[in-house]
């Protein structure tokens, strides 16, 4: 035995009886959401096998919705994995293809490595054109793993919706470059009020403040203000039931996905042909021609400037909930 619940089997461990398979894909929330397909079909490939999903720990709560994974806590890829050479048998690649990423993997020594073709190990090259989803099950159908990219559904959250059949605007982004003006958010949730719907406002703490002044803007109460006072599983479980959600495209709308609530999805920089949702109640709203594509920039891209309140509220109506 090299450590507890270890036991030395060759170059590869058994850890508490089972060998380790070791996903690395350490960014967000919807990044997490798009790898679903790919991460259900390695539970299904590897049954036998304990499954870590390596990422920050804060989505904890989102991987739970998956099913069979334990978060491995990894800050990004500015420091080696916390797993000794050796330990692994199966490392999988989802974060990219650079050799940052590659490097933290082959640096796991696995008997096995899943990854798109690299210096360090073999696999299909990067295709830049491919939506998310399906970037991720070409990648195992190129390993010999049979995946289904509209696999996207997540288990039920275990806590019930503090609002349940709400409306839900989820008015923040994580770049200035995806954050539909206040105003016009505020224009769509006074128009939903009115037209009957329970209108709340959803996103973490960094964008409190920011949901705080739609509702101002928007007249509604105080109340409807949820941003910074949700934990994840409530998050999820708020979208779960929820009416209709207006968001840009961040984890929210990839959980509606997920849940098949019905969305309306504002795009900017980031193309709906790479991370739009599946086929379903969803209606994605962008300007192409327009679009700049400059993921970072501390200003809205003119695709997402393009589109308007008319046009939010015609897609609400195109889904029946007008």
């Amino acid at each position: 035995m090299s450590r507890t619940g270890e036991i030395q089997t060759g170059k590869n461990r058994l850890v508490d009886g089972k060998p380790e398979l070791l996903v690395l894909r350490a960014l967000k929330l919807g990044d997490l959401l798009v790898a679903v397909p790919a991460l259900k079909a390695l539970r299904r490939e590897f049954p036998g096998h304990r499954l870590r999903y390596a990422a920050q720990g804060w989505l904890s709560d989102a991987l739970g919705l998956v099913g069979g994974y334990e978060l491995l806590p990894t800050h990004g890829l500015d420091e080696p994995l916390a797993m000794d050479p050796g330990v692994v048998d199966v490392a999988v690649n989802l974060h990219g293809s650079g050799p940052e990423s590659a490097g933290r993997v082959a640096a796991l020594e696995a008997r096995r490595t899943i990854g798109h073709k690299s210096d360090f190990f073999d696999g299909p090259p990067w295709r830049p054109e491919l939506h998310e989803r399906e970037r991720w099950v070409r990648l195992l159908e190129w390993h010999g793993i049979e995946a289904d990219p509209l696999d996207v559904h997540l288990e039920r959250p275990h806590v019930p919706s503090p609002v349940p059949g709400a409306t839900v605007l989820h008015v923040g982004a994580a770049y200035g470059s995806r954050l539909w003006p206040a105003d016009r958010f505020a224009a769509v949730a006074r128009e939903l009020d009115q037209a009957g719907h329970h209108v709340v406002f959803t996103g973490g703490a960094s964008e409190k403040d920011r949901a705080a002044e739609v509702c101002r803007l928007a007249g509604l109460p105080d109340e409807a203000v949820l941003a910074s006072k949700l934990g994840l599983a409530e998050f999820a479980a708020t979208i779960a039931d929820a009416k209709v959600v207006v968001s840009a495209d961040t984890g929210a709308a990839h959980l509606a996905s997920a849940y098949g609530t019905p969305s309306v999805v504002l795009f900017g920089p980031a193309p709906p042909e790479i991370w739009g949702p599946p086929p379903g109640p969803h209606t994605v709203l962008t300007n192409a021609e327009l679009r700049l594509g400059e993921t970072f920039a501390e200003q809205p891209d003119p695709a997402l400037l393009a589109v308007t309140v008319p046009d939010v509220m015609a897609a609400v109506r195109g889904l029946g909930l007008l």
